[in-house]
């Protein structure tokens, strides 16, 4: 089997999320690729949870509507996904509480509350029990079980061993998942993956106060930090953390911080202090629907334009948007590095997508990250903070130094770091910072802040950003079509897109909001979109989703070669 889709759906409470990691780890030992979806409501319990994890021979990044197997922990589940299944798929089930009705598919229930009855087990283990009974369903040997759970159940390994294995003995073999020639790789999340960039660029300090779905970087930076000697804070409030984190610049420690938008808004009168200061600080902004409180726990790409225009006054920033774990590993280092490299703002702009779904991880594939090292100040003569230099970027040095004051000014101010009103000087530091961005973009032409995949002879293209990554690349080799991903929003890559789009002459701009923001963006460098996909409702793309869309658009194309003159209208907003 080439590519196997696999649902686990219950309440929250019954450790939905790492029942899905289970499945996804059961599938990478025998070599297939993963990609995880966990979809969940604001609820500490109660509510809906299901885990999508879709296992193939090849890379992915998206998720199908579609499924062969359903694992249903409750009635709830069985319902709401039932639309999803194929004449050919499995159902499995909790025997004791969900009742199947008129079903044409295979099914298979396990007596998990009697089981559980029978152990001892508290109810969280419902979910090992019903995954035993998943592995006998697809044909996996117990031993690949066995050797899952001893490595990642840390709690109760022998229980939960004797009620998997009771549940896997309950279930019948309906096929069989054959284990291909390919090597394991990690699974991780998108947030695993920004912290582990962090991490190996050089960071310091990590400030945040949880928000969803930023909030697992806070809770992997504290479980790690021992290891790597960062400090770790979470202060009473965004604005807190903003502010400590320049604290730990201006120290000369290098800091991140972790947000959404809601706790973002509060950190914009401080980016402002970084940009006026040139203090140095990586902003990870990871997006969820809104505006306001919106859907906490679902995704968007509604804030990118917040994110460039963010704060008051004009000063430069480096924003990358990363489109899986590879990219969030290598350009989170790149975040850090141009941030202390040109003394701005740094964003690392993800969604829930990218955020939190699991993914595998090939360390050779994303690229070699390094820690650069700041230009200092050399220790001669008098220091001046904000010295006038041909790249605009001033030598740095960190307070206490002997005899220096080391200033660092939110007014505007000459290259001392006095403070002052004259027109002549408040024009030429902001030309010094403005200088610093035009080299910044320069020093950008060395990376590749533009990639593109599919068919390069392709005259038709995808254009997208962030998480549409997977199911841009994936829809377009169905239509023989080529996609164009931008990784650096700001500064923005105009030669680099322009290159990419040589040839192009339909551009199909994908974007999970309803505006077309990178659409818009473009725009302001001369590149049009000719048609936009566009998905605003919390959800992701799925790949059967994109397909649909894209098919609408190459249908009305063949209308138009054959003279029709309807109207065009743009297509492709599925909204709500």
């Amino acid at each position: 089997m080439d590519d196997f889709s696999t649902l686990i759906g219950g309440i929250a409470g019954d450790g939905i999320n790492e029942a899905g990691m289970t499945v996804a780890r059961l599938f990478n030992r025998l070599g297939y690729r993963i990609f995880m979806y966990y979809d969940y409501p604001s609820l500490i319990r109660g509510g809906h949870n299901f885990s999508l994890v879709r296992a193939s021979r090849r890379n992915i990044a998206v998720h199908r509507d579609k499924i062969d197997v359903l694992i249903a922990l409750n009635q709830e589940t069985l319902e709401q996904h039932r639309v999803r299944l194929k004449d050919s798929s499995f159902v499995i089930y909790d025997a004791d509480k969900v009742k199947l009705g008129d079903m044409k598919q295979k099914c298979c229930g396990i007596p998990v509350t009697q089981i559980l009855k029978e152990e001892a087990a508290p109810a969280v283990m419902k979910n090992t029990c019903i995954l035993g009974g998943f592995c006998r369903v697809v044909g996996m040997e117990w031993a690949v079980l066995e050797d899952v759970l001893k490595k990642h159940m840390p709690k109760k390994l022998e229980q939960n061993l004797r009620v998997a294995r009771k549940g896997y003995d309950s279930a019948v073999e309906f096929s069989r998942v054959e284990k291909t020639d390919q090597q394991s790789l990690p699974i991780m999340t998108g947030n695993q993956a920004i912290s582990l960039g962090l991490i190996k660029a050089g960071l310091g300090a990590y400030v945040a106060y949880p928000m969803t779905p930023s909030s697992s970087v806070l809770d992997f930076m504290a479980r790690v930090s021992p290891d790597f000697g960062i400090k770790i804070v979470h202060p009473e409030s965004e604005i807190a953390v903003m502010l400590m984190a320049e604290g730990f610049a201006y120290a000369g420690v290098k800091s991140a911080v972790g947000t959404s938008g809601g706790g973002f808004c509060l950190m914009t009168e401080a980016l402002s202090l970084a940009g006026s200061a040139e203090i140095p600080v990586v902003i990870i902004m990871a997006q969820r629907t809104g505006p306001s409180t919106g859907l906490p726990t679902y995704t968007a790409q509604g804030d990118l334009h917040f994110v460039l225009n963010a704060g008051h006054g004009e000063f430069p920033r480096f924003v990358v948007s990363p489109g899986d774990a590879e990219d969030a590993y290598y350009w989170s280092g790149v975040a850090l590095n141009m941030a202390w490299k040109y003394q701005v703002p740094s964003f690392i702009l993800s969604d829930k997508i990218t955020s939190e779904s699991q993914y595998n991880f090939d360390l050779a594939a994303a690229g070699e990250v390094t820690e650069e090292q700041p230009v200092q100040w050399s220790g001669q003569g008098q220091y001046n903070r904000y010295q006038y230099t041909e790249t605009g970027v001033s030598p740095l040095a960190f307070a206490p130094v002997q005899g220096q004051k080391i200033k660092s000014d939110s007014y505007t101010h000459d290259q001392f770091g006095i403070t002052t009103e004259d027109a002549k000087i408040t024009k030429e530091m902001n030309d010094k910072r403005l200088l610093k961005e035009r080299v910044m973009a320069r020093d950008l032409e060395g990376y590749e802040t533009v990639k593109v995949f599919g068919d390069m002879s392709s005259k038709t293209a995808l254009l997208c950003w962030g998480s549409n990554k997977g199911v841009c690349i994936e829809a377009a080799q169905k239509f023989g079509l080529k996609t164009i991903q931008v990784l650096v929003l700001s500064p923005f890559p105009e030669q680099m897109l322009k290159q990419a789009l040589s040839g192009v002459e339909t551009l199909i701009d994908v974007e999970c909001n309803s505006t077309a923001q990178l659409s818009r963006l473009a725009a302001c460098y001369g590149i049009k979109t000719d048609e936009q996909i566009l998905k605003y409702d919390g959800r992701p793309f799925s790949l059967e989703d994109l397909e649909a869309e894209i098919g609408k658009i190459e249908k009305l194309g063949n209308r138009e070669k054959n003279g029709n003159n309807e109207k065009h209208e743009t297509l492709g907003r599925i909204s709500a």
